[in-house]
């Protein structure tokens, strides 16, 4: 099991702290996606604490690598607010929040099978694929969203009971060959920042490596660097997702 670096860990309290304090008594519809970013940080670690104490990241993964994950969710999901539905409800914020953590809640768990090694394409994609004509782009998009990404939560309010488990019938692969075939596409498809940034953040060839390490690792500035980061890795995946042929990982999803 890792430790986690207390510096950084303290210098991410401090910087969060300043940037709260900047953003009081903004309305949600005032705020730029940076701003709804770091708003929901605190959000953010909430859930990755909910997640360090819970059997399922026991020894896999420690609270700084939970923090960096659930910010990459939380960057997916603020890239996939539906503005009308939020200012539709009768309560707004509470529908954001909920939106946010379901797929905050999402990356995180997903993080944790892949680092236990669980990491598999569920069944139900797997079925969705075979049943669609045009299978091209969204046969790669099913697959780099199902390795690097977490799985969209849509099901009701009992997935909010964090220990719930779906059965998963889908059998895992080989994670040590497939960590190498995707540095291969890595490599031909990305530029060395985003190449990096993948390799480290989820330890295709090395240890798996918290936000805040990578930044300094590749020099990467900012207040919030960390988020930068999760940004890059969320351009990184759709850069594959866009560059890469359905027949190259086609084989690789029976």
């Amino acid at each position: 099991m890792k430790y986690y670096n207390v510096q950084n860990y303290i210098r991410y309290k401090e910087d969060l702290a300043e940037v709260l304090k900047r953003l009081e008594g903004k309305e949600i519809t005032e705020l730029t996606r940076n701003e709804l970013i770091e708003m929901h940080l605190p959000l953010v670690e909430t859930t990755a604490r909910r997640f360090a104490t819970s059997d399922q990241a026991s020894g896999v993964m420690d609270i700084t690598d939970l923090i960096q994950e659930g910010a990459f969710g939380l960057c997916a999901a603020v890239d996939k607010i539906e503005w009308d539905v939020i200012k539709a409800s009768d309560k707004p914020k509470e529908t954001l929040i909920s939106f946010i953590y379901k797929r905050v809640k999402g990356a995180i768990r997903r993080s944790i099978d892949i680092n236990r090694g669980d990491m598999r394409i569920p069944e139900h994609k797997l079925n969705e694929i075979r049943k669609t004509e045009d299978k091209s782009k969204l046969i790669v998009q099913m697959f780099f969203n199902s390795i690097f990404s977490s799985i969209d939560a849509e099901q009701g309010d009992e997935e909010d009971n964090m220990m719930m488990q779906i059965e998963d019938v889908s059998k895992p692969y080989n994670i040590d060959l497939m960590n190498k075939y995707i540095l291969s596409l890595m490599s031909k498809h990305l530029n060395d920042t985003e190449y990096h940034v993948l390799r480290m953040s989820f330890g295709l060839d090395c240890d798996k490596m918290p936000a805040k390490n990578i930044a300094d690792a590749l020099d990467i500035k900012g207040t919030a660097n960390y988020v930068r980061v999760s940004q890059i890795k969320r351009d990184a995946i759709d850069k594959l997702i866009d560059k890469v042929d359905a027949d190259q990982v086609l084989d690789l999803m029976n």
